[in-house]
């Protein structure tokens, strides 16, 4: 009898039945999106980043995808519905699976405010700090000032230490969302300032920022915001997608999870034999909705099966490279 592949994984100490869900940043703003991807066969739920306050977010449009479905470009602005209500909202969340919560405060400060309150939130697993937010005006992105990057998380290693809550000791996953990385020595710099924390998890990446699509039709920008710039996903980031996943796995201890470019069972497949152990779907959920899941993972499935592997961790970092 022919044994079914299990998609069943870990980030931190938090099990997923299965090692796919959304990306921070699309659909997952409300309560109605939390839910139906709770509702849909994802391996967890995370909420759109969020900050102190509730956010609109950048003017419409600010959201593009290309008819063949190669690229996208957004510059969203964080509409987010703000940390206490994500917070409040954990409870109808995480009764159906992992719920973790996403940070990108305005302010570094902002970040330990939120920090601090969503830590003692017993209904959330797992907390990802958004060092990657490249369509603030304005704003640089935490993750390419190493100097910054290391205070950061210095303060913030310090408060997501376990927490006494109702006389038990309750430690969130905590992970970073990081730029993508192009330069070897940026890669060696990021991974030299992660490792001198505890951190659980790294997801590598976040949309190219600061791309820029136009209409040759109409002769201009396709979003409003930033006078058309913003952040490049869809397939076309792949490459480098797999690039930071497989270097961050290799520099540090983190767990891994694959964002970028996936639309096939074979995107994932491929991030997985980098060294992620799940990966986030973001362009492909916003062009399909969250029945994309459930075709990845039997499509995943069926790789798997061909090649023979009954578990992630059959190939997972088995990644070959040319020997001479």
């Amino acid at each position: 009898m022919n044994n079914i592949p299990s998609l069943s994984t870990s980030i931190g100490h938090i099990n997923l039945d299965t090692c796919t869900y959304n990306a921070s940043g699309v659909n997952c703003i409300t309560e109605e999106n939390l839910r139906e991807l709770a509702l849909a066969s994802t391996g967890l739920v995370i909420s759109k980043s969020c900050t102190l306050e509730y956010r609109d977010g950048n003017p419409l449009p600010r959201y593009y995808e290309d008819k063949d479905g190669m690229y996208t470009i957004n510059s969203s602005g964080l509409p987010n519905l703000n940390y206490l209500e994500y917070g409040k909202i954990s409870s109808k969340i995480s009764c159906y699976k992992p719920f973790f919560v996403s940070v990108a405060g305005l302010k570094p400060d902002n970040n330990m405010i939120m920090l601090r309150y969503l830590s003692d939130v017993g209904n959330i697993s797992g907390i990802e700090l958004n060092l990657s937010c490249p369509n603030i005006v304005g704003k640089p992105q935490i993750g390419y000032d190493f100097e910054s990057m290391e205070e950061i998380l210095r303060r913030a290693t310090e408060i997501m230490g376990p927490h006494q809550r109702e006389g038990i000791v309750n430690r969130k996953a905590f992970g970073l969302k990081l730029p993508p990385y192009f330069d070897i020595s940026h890669f060696n710099n990021a991974a030299e300032v992660i490792n001198e924390f505890k951190i659980d998890f790294l997801t590598c990446i976040n949309s190219i920022g600061n791309g820029l699509i136009i209409d040759p039709v109409e002769e201009r920008v396709v979003i409003k915001p930033k006078n058309g710039f913003g952040g490049i996903g869809g397939k076309v980031i792949k490459a480098t997608a797999l690039a930071n996943v497989n270097q961050f796995y290799r520099l540090t201890n983190c767990d891994i999870i694959g964002c970028g470019g996936v639309q096939t069972g074979i995107d994932v497949f491929e991030h997985i034999l980098c060294g992620a152990k799940a990966v986030q779907v973001g362009s492909q959920l916003k062009m399909e909705g969250v029945l994309c899941f459930s075709r990845l993972n039997q499509e995943l499935k069926q790789i798997m099966e061909s090649k023979g592997y009954t578990k992630l961790e059959d190939f997972r970092g088995k990644l070959k490279v040319i020997e001479d």
